[in-house]
């Protein structure tokens, strides 16, 4: 059983990006240092920039827009932890150049890298580099064929819709062979079927779907696997909110504004992306904007969060880890940015003292 942790790379109100980047690197190590198996980078582009006039306060800035190099930056600080992108949204960037980053990453971490992969939920980003949202599903499938192409063979050509390379000889290959493990991540219902008869690993969450929903989602991935012929069900990560504490009460307390306020945040993301050039109705984004927008704390809890004592936590990991056939949980300790440090850095440290061992 994996034991990872998201790190989403925020900086609070009233901190630097400076002490940002600090702040990264002192929870990597803390995890290296406690056992921890690998730790997830998100890549979010020109987040945090709302209104003064917004009802929720603001986002919440983020310094992980480049994942790779923070990734490459982690891995000079540690020897044991396994460094992931969480993810790496392929459509964005030229998959040559991806390929060659990720490969160096693989080279100085001699084999951690997990190559988590995506073509994001929402089109701000594709926005803000104009690229069209609406070509982000033949792009994100191109680029990934490119890039498999670049670390498995000598020299390679392609031509393709969007992207054309002749001859090349991509320099590093990774440490890794055949490559680093891929990992695809699926937030749309359509998408767990394409990942299941591509036959890579998933790793899919509890914040658009509820547990019910994603374990209809991965036998959907399942069914489509065995259905091409592939071998085994395939490997499954679970994000999840994750927050331990001594007493159920301060589990249950000292998340909760942070929480429900990135809950409500994503349904106004979910409800300003419908009909966005690039959705379709199969990802029933208006649906989940309403259900997000009126769900109450107690239904988080029960459908969405593992929060509580370490006993309770380690009940709610190992039932999900049964239900949904898991092979790993990937931690995210702080949804919605707001926690406090110090908080954060208790519950981590429960997380990986007396949670982790149980569950391995």
């Amino acid at each position: 059983m994996y034991i990872g942790l998201v790190m989403e790379c925020d900086y609070r109100e009233g901190r630097t990006q400076e002490e940002a980047f600090a702040e990264a690197f002192s929870l990597a190590e803390l995890a290296e240092g406690s056992g921890i198996d690998g730790v997830w980078l998100a890549e979010r582009h020109f987040a945090g920039a709302r209104q003064p006039t917004d009802p929720m306060g603001g986002g919440i800035p983020s310094i992980a827009s480049v994942p790779l190099v923070l990734a490459a930056a982690i891995a000079g600080r540690t020897r044991r932890l396994r460094v992931a992108t969480g993810v790496s949204v392929l459509p964005l960037l030229h998959p040559i150049r991806t390929a060659e980053e990720a490969a160096t990453v693989d080279q100085v971490s001699r084999g951690r890298l997990d190559f988590g992969v995506g073509r994001s939920g929402f089109p701000r980003a594709y926005a803000g580099y104009g690229i069209p949202y609406a070509e982000s599903r033949e792009r994100f499938q191109e680029a990934l064929d490119v890039i498999i192409k670049a670390w498995t063979q000598e020299r390679f050509s392609h031509a393709g819709k969007h992207f054309t390379c002749q001859d090349l000889g991509v320099v590093p290959r990774p440490y890794q062979k055949p490559h680093p493990p891929i990992w695809i991540a699926a937030t749309a219902q359509d998408t767990f079927p394409m990942v299941g008869r591509m036959g890579f690993s998933l790793v899919t969450g509890l914040r658009g779907f509820d547990v019910p929903q994603v374990a209809r989602q991965i036998a959907a991935y399942r069914a489509a696997r065995r259905e091409v012929g592939h071998a085994g069900p395939g490997s499954v990560y679970l994000r999840i909110p994750v927050y331990v504490a001594e007493t159920a009460h301060r589990a249950r307390s000292e998340p909760e504004d942070s929480t429900v306020r990135s809950y409500r945040r994503l349904a106004e993301n979910f409800a300003a992306s419908v009909g966005e050039a690039g959705t379709t109705t199969g990802e029933g984004r208006a649906e989940r904007a309403q259900g997000l927008s009126e769900v109450s704390y107690e239904e988080l809890l029960r459908d969405r969060l593992a929060y509580g004592t370490p006993d309770m936590v380690v009940e709610r990991l190992g039932q999900l880890r049964e239900e949904l056939g898991l092979s790993g949980v990937v931690a995210e300790p702080n949804v919605g940015g707001r926690i406090p440090l110090e908080q954060v850095i208790r519950s981590i440290r429960l997380y990986a003292d007396e949670v982790a061992p149980r569950l391995r």
